[in-house]
Parts: C-alpha cells; structure tokens; sequence
C-alpha cells in the first residue's frame, strides 16, 4: 500500500549517516522506499536548548498494518542505538508515522495521522516536497495548505543535495 509516509530524525552524532542507516533498515524490515524527500535542519522542537536536527520524509510502500509497522520502527530505532528516556530530548534517530494512507487512528500507543503534523514546519516542508496535494484526512487540507497555514517560527532549510 502506498501513500504512507514516515519521518526520520536526528541530532546526535552522524546524523547524515544515522538517517541513512534508518533509511536502508526501514527498505529491509517494513518496505520499500518509493519517495526521499531533501534532509532538512531546523532547530529543535519542544526542548530548544539542544543541537539542531536533521529530517527527512518518506513514502513507503508495506504490507504491515499500522501497529506492526509501529513496532518495527520502534526495533529499527533500537538496533540504532536510540535510548528512550525523557520525551523530546536529544536522539540519534527518530522516526515517527506521520501518515498511513487515509487511516485514521486512535489508540494508547499509536495516533495516526501524527497529532502535531499542522503545527510543525519541519514536518510540512519534506511532506509539501514529495506530496504537496496529499490531503490530512482529518483536517481536509493538503499538505501545501497546511504549509501555508502554518504559524511555527523555526526556520527550516534544505542541505544542498551531494551525491
């Protein structure tokens, strides 16, 4: 199924090579990587007082349902190394389910869409580069209006592409 779309994030260490990493075991463990948006810096969300972050966004295609695909990435953060200790504290790697297709979710462990997508910029801008027409079903708006719409101050830039 496609039109599922996770987000990756780091601040320590490596974080090209750590969003790499995530990248690779996500195409092994849940499904093949179908869209990659640019990597992203932006400042820190919810603690501020820590290094910047670099995000990516993909579209992924899988079999597994939502709460599976949950557990794998939750066991691909592991095996990288991420320790779970306070909420929005520094991590080596991140990765959340923004978007399971049209699903909409709502259990102890698993909200999906992500309840923080519209307030969130560095969210919106990769969502807006690979799929600026796909629409928040909750919300009714797609992912360029939401981008429009939305009031974070951080600045959120692209890394220049290298290949």
């Amino acid at each position: 199924m496609k039109g599922i779309y996770l987000i990756l994030g780091s601040n320590l260490g490596d974080k090209l090579a750590m969003l790499s990493a995530a990248k690779i075991l996500i195409s092994h463990k849940a499904g093949p990587v179908v869209k990659t948006s640019r990597i992203y810096k932006t400042a820190a969300w919810g603690i501020e007082d820590q290094p910047h972050f670099y995000n990516q966004v993909l579209e992924i295609e899988t079999m597994l349902n939502p709460e599976f695909l949950l557990k794998t990435i939750l066991d691909i953060e592991k095996e990288l190394g991420r320790k779970r200790i306070k909420k929005w504290q520094e991590r080596i790697i991140d990765i959340d389910i923004l978007y399971y297709h049209d699903i909409i979710l709502n259990t102890k462990h698993l909200t999906i869409p992500h309840p923080f997508i519209k307030n969130r910029r560095f969210v919106l801008e990769p969502m807006t580069e690979i799929a600026p027409t796909f629409i928040h079903p909750v919300i009714g708006l797609s992912q360029a209006e939401l981008l429009q719409a939305c009031i974070d101050p951080l600045v959120v830039e692209s890394l220049p592409i290298t290949d």
